[in-house]
């Protein structure tokens, strides 16, 4: 089915207008980050719906952007920039690109890539970066261990309290678990598990053997 060409002019239904409104609005945000990002541009969008709600995206900072633009524009005609703001231009761009290469560099040695070049305190800077790291992310990894025992030891109480309401309505008797159940269980000091052999012995295992083995 072939899709028809969208007149361009007011939507007469509210609820078609407000539809459309936030397809289209989430698509222009959707593409104004993709351009920051694919092309390094800096982006500022603002958008105001119907109901005066508002909505921005700024790919570094709105107040930032909007005092960039002021710089190249006089009252409401958009003038070319001059010669200060052209190199103050040519400057930030130029940090800029040294801020990215810089991370990027960063990113790539905390990788354990390009560490050829690496001198030994800045192999120690990375290794003391990396186990400061790990240990952030074990601390918050015991933590979460720490939440789960203490969700299933509720869930634990919570079963145990509802099975004892049940055995009580049914009068049957509650269950215990396999913990409480071995630890009931008495030790028998002639069972065959509680013979252990002292005697101390050196050489083969074949030896030990007949060693033990009572004569006949």
């Amino acid at each position: 089915m072939v899709r028809g060409k969208t007149q361009m002019r007011r939507i007469e239904n509210a609820t078609s207008r407000q539809v459309t409104f936030s397809k289209r609005r989430n698509g222009l945000l959707k593409k104004a980050f993709e351009l920051s990002v694919l092309c390094d541009a800096e982006v500022a969008l603002i958008i105001f719906s119907p109901r005066g709600k508002l909505f921005e995206f700024a790919s570094s900072s709105m107040q930032a952007t909007i005092e960039r633009y002021k710089l190249h524009t006089k009252d409401t005609n958009r003038t070319k920039p001059t010669e200060p703001n052209l190199q103050q231009m040519k400057s930030e761009a130029a940090t800029m690109v040294k801020k990215i290469e810089d991370l990027e560099v960063s990113r790539r040695k905390l990788l354990g890539e390009g560490l050829g070049s690496c001198t030994l305190e800045e192999l120690q800077q990375i290794e003391q970066q990396l186990e400061k790291s790990m240990s952030i992310i074990r601390a918050r990894k015991t933590q979460v261990f720490k939440e789960q025992i203490e969700e299933l030891k509720q869930k634990e109480k919570a079963l145990t309290a509802e099975n004892e309401k049940l055995c009580g309505k049914f009068g049957t008797k509650p269950w215990k678990g396999s913990n409480e159940q071995e630890e009931n269980v008495p030790c028998d000091e002639s069972s065959p598990r509680s013979d252990v052999e002292t005697e101390l012995f050196i050489g083969l295992p074949e030896g030990r053997t007949r060693r033990i083995l009572p004569p006949n």
